[in-house]
């Protein structure tokens, strides 16, 4: 078993000369590295943060942010081994077929794969998020006799299910960095340096293939990597920077001679309080409203637009989750009472809740990573975030709402009432998922994405990306699930180019 390497013991001036070097500790990296274990190939894993927080290193993060109120950039993602996994909430769910389609309603749509290109990547992925038994369409069938779901008229909505990482013998979720430690040390043919700061993918003079890399430390040591091939997982907004920071042969940066590195920047709103359900009876299954954990798994139901309903509708899609109860007041009583008279039902025991979710947005070229004028301690540009969010999002978000209200009404079951009209009332109650997304988009087409079918950086024969930041549209459930089946077909992919 090898220990980590803290970079900043690493002598000045050292090169490196791996088969691979993958940049970034978190999910996507880990997970790579562990399924290139025991190849012939030789690793390299930099991390630029330790095992643990170090706000030093954290500062690196920091940002300007202009537009739509956005999360803090310094404290929305988390640099050190693990990356997002330190922070994440352990939501677990794959994309469905139609999020990689072309779709003719929304702008910019249309990965170069489909669904079926991952999908057998995410049992191990499933096992690598530690998310249980994979019950995702399983679960409705037992559901209905243990503890039902909502009866829905037909129609658009149905009850979909989320799953959750669990660490072992401990609380959800599972952080890459203290889960798989240990795992990356035994790996014979993987090094691991913490304290590793990449500043510059040095292109070769005919911008073809990236021949060296640039490491630098917090306490000013230096050293290169001169790699076969390099897999950037860095995150949206870090992958951006890097890319167009590194301009010492290309002008705009890395891969970005068509001007799309750093746009398509993208999360998923999370509006509060979007509306009230009432259901007449008050019954409501405790999955509804927190994670339960059942048949090898820790479940949670949301209800989600289908894809037949988006195709016909030509609707985004979302997540509408149950949040807490409340209370209403006299005219809600009143609509509530006169509802369940018009439908023939008892509404003695009503009881109402508050509805939350996620939203999926439109890809957007002016909602983007641009960099300042300013520097980090690295001597790298900090960044500049423009946030963008377009009412028709939200409006679609509003009609799938409005059809979960239909459906209910249809099924005597309950009714909806809309909370927010205005833009305003949205943009004051909305949070964000933290899944940072977009940026170096993947597109069958130079001009419109970063990266092709195979994740490799279009013309640059051997860089590639992982993670969030190759997302060509961004569904509405968290990203992490996906990252690391894609990050695994990544690795395949690699295996039998490098060996």
């Amino acid at each position: 078993m090898s220990a980590f390497i803290d970079a900043r013991t690493v002598p000045e001036g050292t090169v490196l000369t791996p088969d691979l070097v993958i940049i970034g500790g978190g999910p996507a990296g880990i997970s790579i590295a562990l399924a290139l274990a025991n190849t012939n190939l030789k690793v390299v894993l930099l991390e630029s943060g330790g095992m643990s927080f170090e706000a030093p290193t954290q500062d690196l993060y920091n940002g300007k942010k202009e537009g739509v109120t956005y999360l803090g950039l310094q404290a929305s993602r988390m640099r050190f081994l693990g990356g997002g996994t330190n922070i994440w909430g352990g939501w677990s769910r794959p994309m469905d077929p139609i999020e990689f389609e072309e779709r003719a309603w929304m702008p910019h749509s249309g990965w170069p794969f489909g669904l079926e290109a991952i999908k057998p990547y995410y049992p191990r992925a499933q096992v690598l998020c530690e998310a249980g038994e994979w019950l995702y369409e399983k679960a409705e069938n037992w559901s209905q006799s243990e503890m039902p779901t909502l009866t829905l008229g037909e129609g658009g909505v149905a009850n979909r299910w989320f799953e959750f990482s669990r660490m072992r013998g401990s609380v959800l979720p599972t952080h890459f960095g203290e889960r798989y430690a240990e795992d990356l040390k035994k790996v014979r043919n993987l090094t691991t340096y913490l304290h590793a700061n990449v500043t510059r993918l040095g292109l070769a003079s005919n911008g073809a293939k990236i021949d060296e890399i640039d490491v630098a430390t917090l306490t000013g040591r230096h050293f290169k990597v001169k790699p076969k091939a390099a897999v950037l997982a860095t995150g949206a907004i870090e992958t951006a920077r890097l890319m167009l920071a590194s301009n010492d042969v290309n002008k705009a940066g890395v891969g970005n001679e068509n001007d799309v590195v750093g746009r398509y920047f993208a999360d998923h709103p999370i509006p509060r309080d979007i509306a009230t359900m009432v259901l007449f009876d008050g019954k409501l299954a405790p999955y509804y409203l927190n994670p339960q954990e059942m048949h090898g798994a820790i479940l949670r139901t949301g209800l989600f637009p289908s894809e037949k309903y988006r195709r016909s509708a030509g609707r985004l899609d979302s997540s509408i989750t149950v949040e807490t109860p409340t209370k209403l007041d006299d005219l809600g009583k009143a609509a509530v009472a006169q509802t369940a008279k018009a439908l023939g039902v008892e509404s003695s025991h009503a009881m109402a809740f508050t509805l939350g979710g996620g939203c999926e947005v439109t890809p957007d070229p002016d909602c983007r990573i641009t960099l300042d004028t300013a520097r980090d301690p690295l001597g790298m540009p900090r960044i500049k975030l423009s946030m963008k969010l377009s009412d028709s999002d939200l409006n679609h978000f509003r009609e799938t709402l409005k059809e979960l209200g239909r459906q209910l009404l249809v099924s005597r079951v309950g009714m909806v009432r809309l909370n927010m009209k205005e833009r305003s009332q949205w943009l004051n109650g909305i949070d964000w998922g933290n899944h940072h997304m977009g940026t170096a988009r993947a597109h069958v087409d130079p001009k419109k994405g970063v990266v092709d079918a195979d994740l490799k950086v279009h013309g640059i024969a051997n860089l590639f990306l992982a993670g969030s930041s190759v997302y060509t549209t961004y569904g509405a459930v968290n990203p992490t699930l996906s990252i690391v089946a894609m990050a695994l077909r990544l690795a395949d992919h690699l295996k039998g180019k490098l060996k």
